[in-house]
């Protein structure tokens, strides 16, 4: 099995509000070779269950994607932020939710092939319900779903998001 690459040079390329872009020169059994990557720095998701076999899911408009997607809230990490304090503002932020407990499901990285980017899954429990405070260009429908409608949302392509369709399998048909 390849071991790790030493890097030889770094590059950046583009700075951006959330992440920046670099090229890596990297050398690996005598062979040299240019890698881009994305430095990300790092989000969160939150599996919100306001009652037995329930979930918060928001809708929103996603660029990239070219539509509005159903997914459980999620946002990327202030600089300096650690994840579960993230995860906790975000979920204030997009459904007015505050939550009794925040436990780590899982860390992933959806796209390692080119993004550093981790994304913490928190299930959060015991939820108060509060004003939302979306950012200024957030337009975000929130929903309760049995995770059974959740389960036919992802069957039938509503639910298409990465990071959401993880949840729902971790959690299974019975939230944990």
């Amino acid at each position: 099995m390849p071991g790790a690459r030493k890097v030889i040079a770094t590059k950046e390329i583009y700075d951006g509000r959330i992440f920046l872009v670099r090229v890596d020169t990297v050398e690996q059994e005598g062979e040299r070779r240019d890698i881009e990557l994305v430095v990300h720095p790092g989000s969160f998701a939150i599996a919100a269950l306001p009652a037995d076999y329930t979930i918060v899911l928001v809708r929103q408009y996603r660029h990239p994607a070219g539509r509005s997607l159903w997914e459980i809230p999620a946002g990327t990490a202030e600089p300096g932020e650690p994840h579960d304090v993230g995860a906790r503002r975000e979920l204030r932020e997009e459904t007015g939710c505050l939550a009794d407990s925040l436990e780590l499901l899982s860390s992933l990285y959806p796209t390692p092939g080119f993004c550093t980017e981790r994304v913490d899954i928190y299930v959060a429990r015991g939820l108060h319900a509060g004003p939302a405070e979306p950012q200024e260009d957030e337009r975000i429908e929130v929903r309760h779903v049995s995770f059974q409608d959740a389960w036919r949302m992802q069957a039938s392509g509503e639910i298409v998001d990465m990071k959401t369709m993880v949840a729902l399998l971790w959690l299974g048909e019975r939230p944990i």
